[in-house]
C-alpha cells in the first residue's frame, strides 16, 4: 500500500466512521498529503507503509520547518494542528493497519501563548442585537431574521452552523433546543422567552415560510442564509455602532459563556451549554473573567 493509499483510507475513516465535517476532512487531508509528498522528495523514493512506520523524528522536525519558512509560511499555530494532524494519520495506521511510528512521540510542536476569547460587554450585545431593527437598509422581515440568529448565538450560545441547521421543524421553539454539535455530539440548551420571541417574529414576518427540512433561516431570494451572511450583517452592525473588529458572530457565543461565568455559573454547567468535549476548552473563560476584574480593580481602587 502507498502513503497515498494510506492517506485515503484514513480519509474515509474519518468521513464516514467518524463523521467528521468535510471542512475538516479536506484539512487533515491536505496536510496528510502534503507529509507524504515532502517524505517521498526527502527521501527521493517512493513512500509505503513500510516507510512511514519507519519515519524518523528528525523527518517530521524538517517537514514542520519547511512549513515555517517561506513568504507565506505557517505561525506556530498553524505548525502545531499540522503536527496534530500528523499525529493523528500515525496513530490510525498504527491502531487499524499495524504500523506504528515510535519516532513520532519525540517530536514537540511549537509553544504557543494561548489566546483568550475576546467577547463584548453586555450593552454592545443588546447593541447588535437591536440594531438590526433600526437599519433602513434592510426589509422589515430580514430584520427580525438577523435579530432572531444574533438572539441565539447570544441567547443560547449556538455557533452559527448551529444556528443556521435549524429547520422548521424545530420551530416553535420550545422552552429547550435539541443541537447536534461538533463531533455529531447532541447537546440540549435552554431557550429563554425573549429568544423564542425572536424568533416567532422573525417566522411571522418572513415571506418564506418553512415545514418540516426546509431551513428555518431564508435568504433575500429564499435560499438557505449562510454563513458568510451572518459575518457581513454582524460586520456592517459592528461599524455602525463603533465597535472593534474583534466583535464576530463568535464573539456573541464567547459573551454567553463570559457573561454566565461573571453572573456566577460554574464552569462544568457551561461546558455543556457550549458542547465542549473537554472540560480545558472551557477553562479559556476563567481568563477572560479574571481580566475584567483586574481592570475594573484598576480603574476604580484609589491606591491602584
Amino acid at each position: 500500500m502507498t502513503g497515498d493509499q494510506a492517506v485515503q483510507i484514513w480519509l474515509d475513516w474519518l468521513a464516514h466512521e467518524r463523521r467528521a465535517s468535510p471542512r475538516t476532512v479536506e484539512a487533515y487531508g491536505r496536510i496528510a498529503r502534503g507529509y507524504v509528498a515532502f517524505l517521498q522528495a526527502y527521501r527521493a523514493e517512493p513512500i509505503d507503509l513500510d516507510a512511514l512506520a519507519g519515519v524518523r523524528a528528525a523527518e517530521v522536525r524538517a517537514h514542520l520547518a519547511a512549513r515555517r519558512s517561506g513568504d507565506r509560511g505557517l505561525q506556530a499555530r498553524s505548525l502545531s494542528q499540522t503536527l496534530s494532524a500528523i499525529r493523528a494519520f500515525h496513530r490510525f495506521l498504527d491502531q487499524r493497519l499495524g504500523r506504528a511510528a515510535p519516532q513520532i512521540a519525540l517530536v514537540r510542536g511549537p509553544r504557543i501563548k494561548p489566546a483568550l476569547p475576546r467577547p463584548v460587554s453586555e450593552d454592545q450585545a443588546l447593541g447588535l442585537l437591536h440594531e438590526p431593527g433600526v437599519d433602513p437598509d434592510l426589509d422589515p422581515w430580514e430584520a427580525a431574521r438577523d435579530q432572531a440568529v444574533l438572539s441565539l448565538l447570544y441567547g443560547c450560545g449556538l455557533r452559527i452552523s448551529e444556528a443556521l441547521s435549524l429547520t422548521g421543524a424545530d420551530a416553535p421553539l420550545g422552552p429547550a433546543l435539541r443541537i447536534v454539535g461538533k463531533g455529531s455530539k447532541t447537546r440540549m440548551v435552554p431557550v429563554l422567552p425573549v429568544i423564542s420571541a425572536a424568533v416567532e417574529a422573525y417566522r411571522q414576518a418572513t415571506p418564506w415560510p418553512s415545514a418540516g427540512s426546509d431551513p428555518l433561516f431564508r435568504a433575500r431570494r429564499g435560499g438557505a442564509l449562510t454563513p458568510r451572511h451572518v459575518q457581513a450583517a454582524v460586520q456592517r452592525l459592528r461599524a455602525r455602532l463603533g465597535l472593534p473588529a474583534s466583535t464576530t458572530p463568535h464573539a456573541l457565543r464567547h459573551s454567553f459563556a463570559t457573561h454566565l461565568l461573571g453572573a456566577g455559573a460554574d464552569l462544568r454547567s457551561i461546558q455543556e451549554l457550549l458542547g465542549h468535549a473537554s472540560l480545558s476548552t472551557t477553562q479559556k473563560y476563567t481568563g477572560v473573567d479574571a481580566e475584567r476584574l483586574l481592570a475594573a480593580y484598576s480603574q476604580a481602587h484609589p491606591r491602584a
